[in-house]
């Protein structure tokens, strides 16, 4: 054993099997459910949001995005959910990024919302394919300005020298295209929107005996639920 493992074999260490959370006492039934998941997806969201705005939650529409590339190695990231409806849920990013190269050759992708503040998480498996042009152009003309320049600023996944050429990089197109002056759509950056095969909502419960309601389509579309063991 070396000095510095023995100085830290000194330092206290944290017990993980000792931590605990008590989840809610009430439950979750398949008569609370809508008939369709981004119809109890939205019921979800808002109630989320309001634990947002009561400081409960920090940033409600971050998602866990796992994919993995074509040897079935997987890789997981937080994104940001930038819309979701019938067809599914949409977040953005680079093209060259890992997770865009991976969806790339393997459509197939888990999300799970984190809603843990409130019992409650939201699990969708189903495939990613690329957003129109159009919409991801509509979508970085909402961004902010300092956003739009960070888009062509980073080459995502890449390994870079030091975090000096990142500010350099941004600085020089902050000068290129000043506050005020349309920034040009990046040809390498816009969205993916993953449509559902199954969601699962899962909430909390007493003794582990957690509540796992999820939606499952068959071939022609329509919508099953099913209670999974916790």
């Amino acid at each position: 054993m070396t000095d510095r493992d023995a100085a830290a074999s000194d330092e206290p260490v944290l017990d993980p099997a000792a931590m605990r959370e008590h989840y809610r006492a009430e439950g979750f039934d398949e008569h609370d459910l809508a008939a369709h998941p981004m119809d109890q997806f939205t019921r979800w969201f808002e109630e989320a949001a309001r634990a947002a705005a009561d400081g409960m939650i920090y940033e409600p529409n971050a998602m866990v995005v796992s994919t993995a590339d074509a040897e079935g190695r997987p890789s997981s990231r937080t994104v940001l959910m930038k819309q979701y409806d019938t067809q599914g849920f949409v977040f953005y990013t680079n093209y060259d990024s890992r997770k865009a190269q991976d969806l790339a050759v393997n459509p197939y992708v888990s999300v799970l919302f984190p809603w843990h503040p409130i019992g409650r998480q939201v699990v969708v498996t189903g495939t990613a394919r690329r957003t129109g042009r159009d919409e991801t152009a509509a979508y970085f003309r909402t961004r902010p300005h300092g956003s739009q320049l960070g888009a062509w600023a980073s080459t995502q996944s890449t390994v870079i020298y030091s975090r000096a050429e990142l500010d350099a990089s941004y600085a020089e197109l902050s000068a290129r295209y000043p506050e005020g002056e349309q920034v040009p759509v990046p040809p390498h950056w816009g969205g993916f929107r993953i449509a559902p095969q199954a969601v699962e909502f899962w909430q909390g419960r007493q003794n582990r005996l957690h509540d796992r309601l999820r939606y499952v389509a068959d071939p022609a579309g329509t919508w099953h639920v099913e209670r999974l063991s916790p």
